[in-house]
């Protein structure tokens, strides 16, 4: 008996059927018991799908956003790349041509002075020949006199003694034209096969490689190539430009004076100082305050020894992280020069070039050209040591990192 009436139980109300439906799977529920609990649950099998929709969207959005800076930004970097590659091909063409036209005008001197020198031994060899010829003729004659008269004449006739005339011609120009062939062949070799094959690695890689093989890339080319702008102080006094540090950048071992043109790394341990979302926590640096977007800018910094980087960066340098990471010269964001005792070495994005020749340099010079994408380094304002090259995208800050005991001033004259 108690089981007929269960059977008449509603599973939802728990109290008898009202109006009885039976679903398909076979269960029988009220007729508003079942409506409601369908009406409920698809408001919520609804709210998570609407939910879910809308993160959907979120992500979306963040990807089309992403995706638009990504472009604009490989837009940019791609241009300068452009830019920076067409420079560098008409900086080259343009000197080949100057080199080749002062090179054929040398030759052209050369040759005239070599074939007039030449000529003129060889109408001396003619005219020696010339008088050979004519005592020749003397002694031919000389056959029908008398005994004692061809004795006599005999007598008279000397063999001449000529110094000898040197019958090779520009032999002497051949030697001196040794070096620039030597440069030819070696600038033919890096044209015709070095960027031959630089060229096709990279449009074979284009083709065949993965989107994400295909994201823009600095160019960025490490090289003792020609400066673009006149050494000495005379020929970069030009582009002189006033410096001061950030001392909101500056680690606490950092020490700032002289109306902050002076940085000196403490010997007594740090100092307090504020935080800042901008300083260096755990690095021994400083950025200046100028930055750079455009133009040909030229500063000089004292060294106190040579025990640091000094380079420039991008402002979204990391800052807080331990390690090499936030050093200038040690990520894809900077450039440096590292002085050391024992030599000189370039770094970009952690790589390291070590450089030849002197590495005691007390004041070291920096000539920043953007637009043409060039870093170079000058020691003591004369001698050039290192150019980087690359399109840069970004403002340029310049950076110092400062080992224990050193002091860096930025030089105002």
């Amino acid at each position: 008996m108690e089981s007929q009436n269960s059977n008449l139980i509603c599973a939802i109300c728990l109290e008898r059927f009202r109006i009885p439906v039976t679903i398909p799977c076979g269960h029988t529920f009220c007729e508003k018991c079942i409506t409601t609990h369908w009406d409920t649950k698809s408001k919520l099998l609804l709210e998570r799908k609407n939910k879910e929709f809308g993160k959907l969207i979120e992500e979306t959005q963040k990807s089309i956003t992403d995706l638009a800076e990504n472009i604009s930004q490989a837009k940019v970097t791609l241009q300068q790349t452009s830019a920076w590659v067409s420079v560098k091909f008409s900086t080259l063409m343009k000197v080949l041509a100057e080199k080749q036209e002062a090179t054929e005008v040398f030759i052209a001197q050369q040759r005239d002075a070599a074939i007039t020198e030449a000529e003129a031994r060889l109408a001396e060899l003619e005219e020696r020949s010339q008088i050979l010829k004519e005592s020749q003729d003397q002694i031919a004659a000389l056959h029908n006199l008398s005994d004692t008269e061809l004795i006599k004449e005999s007598m008279l006739i000397e063999v001449p003694r000529f110094e000898a005339i040197p019958t090779d011609v520009t032999a002497n120009l051949q030697d001196r034209l040794n070096c620039v062939t030597d440069v030819l062949s070696r600038v033919s070799k890096l044209v015709s096969e070095d960027l031959e094959k630089a060229v096709s690695t990279t449009v074979g890689q284009d083709k065949d490689g993965s989107p994400q093989d295909k994201r823009p890339i600095l160019a960025v080319v490490p090289s003792p190539a020609a400066p673009c702008h006149p050494a000495g102080k005379e020929g970069l006094s030009a582009y002189r430009c006033c410096l001061t540090f950030d001392p909101r950048t500056a680690n606490g071992h950092l020490f700032l004076s002289q109306e902050n043109r002076r940085a000196e790394h403490l010997t007594s341990g740090p100092h307090p100082v504020p935080a800042h979302e901008a300083r260096f926590d755990h690095t021994w640096q400083v950025l200046c305050f100028q930055g750079f977007t455009r133009g040909q800018h030229y500063w000089e910094l004292e060294v106190s020894k040579p025990w640091a980087y000094l380079g420039v960066t991008y402002e979204t340098i990391p800052r807080k992280e331990k390690g090499k990471r936030c050093m200038v010269g040690m990520n894809e964001l900077s450039w440096s020069l590292q002085l050391d005792e024992h030599q000189l070495s370039a770094w970009h994005n952690g790589r390291r070039e070590t450089l030849s020749g002197h590495s005691q340099y007390s004041r070291i010079g920096m000539l920043l050209d953007y637009e043409a994408g060039t870093l170079t380094y000058y020691g003591d304002g004369q001698t050039r040591l290192h150019a980087f090259h690359c399109a840069f995208t970004q403002e340029l800050f310049p950076a110092c990192w400062i080992g224990e005991g050193v002091s860096i001033t930025l030089c105002s004259t």
